[in-house]
């Protein structure tokens, strides 16, 4: 069994809508920004590997869109395939990819184009991609709040292909790993919780995306639900304390993971 993170790149997004209402005075304490307010935000994969299964876990932003998702200013970006390689597998060994929504800087590396043709394929060609019905729902026919969120290309070449897995419901799609589904930030996202040895391991997606997120009333302004991310976090969050599970922030910059601790209503993370 082995857990690898990738990095695959970063960008830079304004804190006021990662934070929501709370204000700079706060959140500037926890996570830096420059004095444009911009704060540095990972794209964080990971990938699992047990007996015979190669889980990767989100795709990052791949590089199809850069150009209009400018604004962005992304840097430092990795090819996905290239550092898998470096960690000894190829796409084509990839069983399984699991997206834990379909915004672009989860799910970009999902489809890649060819240089000379230009036609777009999926790019793990052997893997099954596990998606909520509710967030494919929600990615063909987009709320005014994410329709600039959602590509086409990204996806569609998988569903072609006869790659696309939907699920309804909390699913272990291996002994080790479950899948459940959250909502709040966006319909149907699923946050794999992977069975380790030592303890479980959270990959908590946008429902808590930065350390500093921790605090359940700090909501990111790109949630479409914020009471519902609230109630959301409050019942991650209690199962994370209580059982000492670590929770993976995948836009953090500077904080992997950690475990969380609880003080009445009110949570922190801990270092590992």
């Amino acid at each position: 069994m082995k857990l690898h993170f990738i990095d695959t790149g970063y960008f830079y997004a304004d804190g006021g809508a990662m934070f929501g209402a709370i204000p700079k005075t706060a959140w500037q304490r926890r996570y830096p920004c420059n004095e444009s307010n911009a704060c540095i935000l990972a794209m964080r994969s990971a990938l699992f590997v047990v007996d015979d299964r190669i889980i990767l876990i989100d795709t990052g932003a791949g590089d199809k869109h850069l150009k209009q998702l400018s604004y962005y200013k992304f840097f430092d970006l990795k090819d996905l395939g290239e550092e898998l390689q470096k960690l000894g597998y190829t796409c084509e060994q990839v069983t399984d990819v699991v997206l834990t929504h379909l915004h672009f800087d989860h799910c970009g590396y999902s489809t890649i184009k060819n240089k000379e043709s230009g036609k777009l394929s999926a790019a793990f060609p052997n893997a099954k991609y596990w998606v909520s019905r509710s967030q494919w729902d929600n990615f063909n026919h987009p709320n005014a709040l994410e329709k600039d969120s959602y590509f086409t290309e990204n996806m569609q070449a998988v569903a072609d292909a006869d790659l696309l897995h939907l699920l309804d419901t909390d699913t272990f799609i291996c002994p080790e790993i479950e899948l459940r589904i959250y909502d709040g930030h966006t319909a149907g996202q699923l946050v794999p919780y992977l069975q380790m040895p030592e303890r479980t391991v959270v990959f908590a997606g946008d429902v808590i995306p930065l350390a500093a997120s921790v605090s359940p009333e700090w909501i990111s302004a790109y949630d479409t639900n914020p009471v519902i991310s609230y109630n959301e976090k409050i019942r991650m969050l209690d199962e994370a304390a209580n059982e000492r599970q670590a929770l993976v922030f995948c836009h953090d910059a500077y904080t992997k993971m950690a475990l969380v601790k609880s003080v009445g209503r009110f949570f922190k993370p801990v270092a590992l």
